[in-house]
């Protein structure tokens, strides 16, 4: 069974110019997600799918493959992590290389783990599509407030107004690390109703799009094993 890992990281990124090659604890972030796909040995190809000839380069260095770069098309800030997917895939078949099971990894998530990896490839069985992790919110969302033009508050759900915290159930969201997906059953979306979701704390995840989030990463990366 061939398995593939797809590293997306286009040159535009915005909110953090470069954010995909910019060094992170002394290696360009990007690097870390192709030597973990690479150290895990669960996959024939480790790929970066880029539009930029200074990621390709980077990419190169660290082992992985850069066969094709990504179209104009897929390269804007509307294109999808499916459409990457997609696009990948077609150019991988178009020279005779199908893939039974695929994982994308973003660039900008160094606190992988391989265990978890692993975990989400054993979940991806049967009918189950595609696996993620997740984690859950710091607190209960269904304690949430809104605030109005006029900076009064009131709550989303006044329902749980007096519920204790501990008695509402918890509510999950896409850590944005990685994704297995089985591609023959996907459609229009990464989730479907047969997915699955391994579940992290909030020590392994740290999404970043600011440079506060930044240096929480760097902060959660020095602290691992730690905890």
């Amino acid at each position: 069974m061939a398995r593939l890992a797809i590293i997306p990281a286009r040159g535009g990124s915005k909110r953090i110019p470069r954010k995909n090659i910019r060094l992170f604890h002394g290696k360009p972030i990007i690097a870390y997600s192709i030597q973990i796909a690479l150290n895990s040995g669960l996959f024939d190809t480790v790929m970066v799918s880029t539009d930029d000839d200074s990621i390709k380069e980077i990419s190169l260095k660290y082992g992985a493959a850069v066969p094709f770069m990504r179209s104009e098309k897929n390269s804007s800030d509307t294109a999808t992590t499916l459409d990457v997917i997609r696009e990948v895939l077609k150019q991988y078949h178009d020279i005779g290389r199908i893939f039974d099971e695929v994982c994308c990894i973003y660039a900008t998530a160094p606190l992988i783990q391989v265990e978890k990896l692993m975990v989400g490839l054993d979940m991806l069985e049967g009918d189950v599509a595609s696996v993620f992790p997740v984690v859950a919110f710091s607190f209960p969302i269904f304690r949430s407030l809104k605030v109005d033009d006029e900076n009064f508050v009131s709550m989303n759900w006044p329902e749980f107004a007096q519920s204790r915290s501990q008695d509402l159930p918890a509510a999950y969201h896409d850590a944005g690390q990685w994704y297995w997906i089985r591609p023959e059953l996907i459609t229009d979306s990464l989730y479907t109703n047969t997915s699955k979701a391994v579940i992290l704390s909030e020590m392994e995840v740290q999404d970043i799009d600011s440079e506060a989030d930044w240096q929480m990463a760097e902060m959660k990366f020095g602290l691992r094993g730690k905890f």
